[in-house]
């Protein structure tokens, strides 16, 4: 699965886990994808879309 969302191109951040014992373990953090079928290019596709894209109103859902 491509961990990229087809609007806004977000993809996985990395980072670091902490213990307690503050000992550093490298670690992602994946974007909220959710796959939806959109209009894309004038017919309707499954794609990974961001719910912040989702929730904004930047890709038309496919009825």
């Amino acid at each position: 699965m491509a961990k990229v969302c087809i609007s806004c191109d977000k993809g996985p951040a990395f980072g670091q886990s902490r213990s307690h014992s503050m000992r550093a373990t490298k670690r992602r953090f994946d974007p909220n994808l959710q796959k939806i079928r959109i209009m894309l290019k004038g017919s309707p596709q499954r794609a990974y879309v961001c719910t912040r894209c989702l929730k904004a109103g930047k890709v038309q859902k496919a009825v």
